[in-house]
This record gives C-alpha cells, sequence and structure tokens, in this order.
C-alpha cells in the first residue's frame, strides 16, 4: 500500500485542529505540524495526535507551507489548513488511492466552505478545487505570503478526488473581517516589494469590480447575509491593500532619503 504524508501549518487552531486531525486516522501515515508558537494548547493536541511538531516564525504562507512539505518523509503529500477536514467519501477515496497505487503525480480536491456553520454555494467560495493531493518531487507550494498555491509542470494535471474536503472558513462575521484585513496587508506588503504603485483611482474601480463580481456575477446574493458580507469584506479589502502599500511606500521613501 502507497503511503502518504499529511502536512498542516498552526496558529492558535485549537478549535478546529482536533477534527481536523481525526479525519486523517488511518488516511495518513504520518502527520506533520509546523507551528507559528501557539499558546492556546494546538500543539499540545497535536502531539497527542502523534504528529512531529516543528515551530517556525511565520513568514507567510506559501514559505511555511512548503516548509511543511519538505519535513515530510513520503512522496505523496496530503496539504491541510487546520480548519479543513476530510469528509466521509473524501477518506473512502484517497484510501482506495493508497490500496491500488497512485496512477497521477497530482490531484484536486472540491472544498466545501463554511461561514459562521452555514455552507456557501456561491460568492466566488464554491466550486472550489484545490491541488492538495501531490507528489513533491513534482510539485511544490509557491512562496507567496498569501493566495499561495501548489505549482507543478504544465504537462501535468490534476485529477480530481471523488468527496468533500470540509473547510471551516469563517467562524463568524469578525474572525472573516480580521482575517480579510490580514491578507490585505500581506498582498500590500508583495505590491510594495514588487515595485508596484498602486493608484487611488485603481483601489476604487477594483473595490468596485469586485464587490460586483462577487455579489452578482457569482451569485452572491444566493448565500443571503453572508453573500452580502463576503462581497463587502472583499471591496473593503482591496481599500486596505491600497492603504497599506501606499503606507508603506512612504515610510520607505522617508528611509531612502534620510
Amino acid at each position: 500500500m502507497a503511503k502518504i504524508s499529511a502536512t498542516i501549518i498552526t496558529n492558535n487552531n485549537i478549535a478546529t485542529i482536533g477534527k481536523c486531525l481525526e479525519s486523517l486516522d488511518g488516511i495518513a501515515d504520518e502527520v506533520i505540524v509546523v507551528d507559528a508558537f501557539s499558546n492556546d494548547g494546538t500543539v499540545d493536541v497535536c502531539r497527542q495526535h502523534g504528529c512531529k511538531v516543528r515551530q517556525r516564525q511565520f513568514d507567510g504562507y506559501g514559505a511555511q507551507k512548503q516548509y511543511a512539505v519538505s519535513l515530510a518523509t513520503n512522496s505523496y503529500v496530503l496539504s491541510l489548513d487546520a480548519d479543513e477536514y476530510l469528509d466521509h467519501d473524501l477518506r473512502q477515496s484517497i484510501l482506495r488511492l493508497k490500496q491500488d497505487g497512485f496512477e497521477h503525480r497530482i490531484y484536486s480536491l472540491s472544498r466545501l466552505n463554511f461561514f459562521a456553520g452555514k455552507p456557501i454555494r456561491h460568492s466566488g467560495w464554491w466550486p472550489d478545487r484545490q491541488t492538495r493531493l501531490f507528489d513533491k518531487r513534482y510539485a511544490s507550494w509557491n512562496l507567496r505570503s498569501v493566495h499561495e498555491r501548489v505549482t507543478f509542470p504544465s504537462t501535468l494535471w490534476p485529477a480530481p478526488v471523488e468527496g468533500l474536503l470540509m473547510h471551516n472558513r469563517r467562524a463568524s462575521v469578525a474572525e472573516h473581517r480580521r482575517k480579510e484585513t490580514e491578507y490585505a496587508v500581506l498582498e500590500a506588503r508583495m505590491l510594495v516589494e514588487a515595485g508596484v504603485r498602486p493608484s487611488r483611482f485603481g483601489a476604487y474601480l477594483r473595490a468596485t469590480t469586485e464587490y460586483v463580481r462577487l455579489y452578482i456575477f457569482k451569485f452572491g446574493f444566493l448565500d443571503g447575509a453572508e453573500g452580502r458580507e463576503i462581497a463587502r469584506t472583499a471591496a473593503s479589502a482591496r481599500l486596505v491593500t491600497y492603504r497599506m502599500a501606499k503606507k508603506s511606500r512612504k515610510k520607505t521613501t522617508i528611509t531612502k532619503e534620510t
């Protein structure tokens, strides 16, 4: 039977890590957790489940996830977030892949996102295909600070796996706004490092376009209040990215002149 290494990055995920790890029982031959110095008991839970835990200062989602992959002792890696878990059908599908041997280098999973306990079927959150099971000799996480993804040669194509990757994406409106702001700040940093000069007009245009895209063209209105919140917060995040990028560029300019 083929073996799988599961990798997870954590940072104060005590509310969700238990269910994530339970869904990997009988699936993963080893579970590697890279923790950003949690202080809520997350690490204790991981160790109780027999995980191999390594603590590392967080320096971006892509880099953190790829570091976890680098610690895997098996070629095939199942990369999860701490707020995700495998449903019954996905568990059975992966077990069959292990039993039969992997025919492909890369596999994609269908992810169902939840907002405060409600499954979101529109708003750009569904369908949500994620490349999460792969041969690490042929694929890897890019090193983007945010909006990271698994990259692989253009000659390969992810084979779909039946079942759902359940994602407790946001537990509340407050958490959603906080996380989107965090992502916006990281994106602003990437823009500054890339030398991009976002304009005020461009920022407002992007914000408006994003709201219309998610709420109208991605049928966010069918998700009710959650759909409105997703669209509104996504638009607001575009403005935060602009303001933070402008602020960072100004600080950089002053430092250079000094």
